[in-house]
């Protein structure tokens, strides 16, 4: 029995040949000095409008923070919606002011973002009849109650508003989402 040998010829790429080299042909001098991981980081910042793992520069502040049920009231009765989180200390807490910080952003004129803390106003909280926190509340459409009841005092009048829970991810997505379901007026996206 007689054996044949075959063997494998390899083919070698000329060095300009690579998509890898053309690549590096390809860069400027400014983006030369950059390491690959600062340059996939700053194609990732440019490209993808939900990454959330760097600092955005959102401006000023736009969460609103709660002072009084009467502050509470002239801004329902502003018109827009009101996305209020009820808060406590704790870890889970920072997470939710830095969603809030930029959902507020977003939504801003449309929706007011509303943080109460708990601790120091209770009474408020406990009318919410809730014992779980943190958790959100979206306040909408105030209108004048068609039964007023017993008239104890003529200057106040009652108001009845729209209360929905939020239950969806707490998120910009999460809060564009919940909007869209109830039938919100979004904003045109940017």
């Amino acid at each position: 029995m007689q054996r044949e040998e075959t063997t494998r010829k390899t083919r070698k790429r000329p060095s300009g040949e690579g998509t890898l080299c053309r690549k590096r042909e390809e860069m400027t001098a400014e983006e030369g000095d950059k390491s690959f991981l600062e340059r996939m980081l700053s194609h990732l910042r440019s490209t993808s409008k939900y990454y959330t793992g760097y600092p955005k520069d959102l401006g000023p502040s736009r969460i609103v923070h709660f002072t009084s049920e009467r502050h509470f009231v002239q801004l329902l009765h502003e018109g827009s919606p009101v996305v209020v989180a009820f808060t406590i200390r704790c870890p889970y807490t920072k997470h939710l002011d830095q969603v809030l910080e930029e959902a507020a952003a977003e939504f801003y004129p449309h929706f007011k973002f509303v943080r109460v803390e708990c601790p120091k106003y209770p009474a408020f909280c406990l009318t919410r009849q809730r014992n779980e926190y943190p958790f959100i509340e979206i306040f909408y459409s105030p209108e004048q109650a068609t039964n007023q009841g017993k008239v104890v005092d003529p200057n106040i009048t009652k108001y009845s508003v729209k209360v929905l829970p939020f239950n969806y991810d707490v998120s910009v997505y999460g809060f564009r989402e919940f909007f869209k379901r109830h039938g919100m007026n979004l904003p045109e996206t940017k």
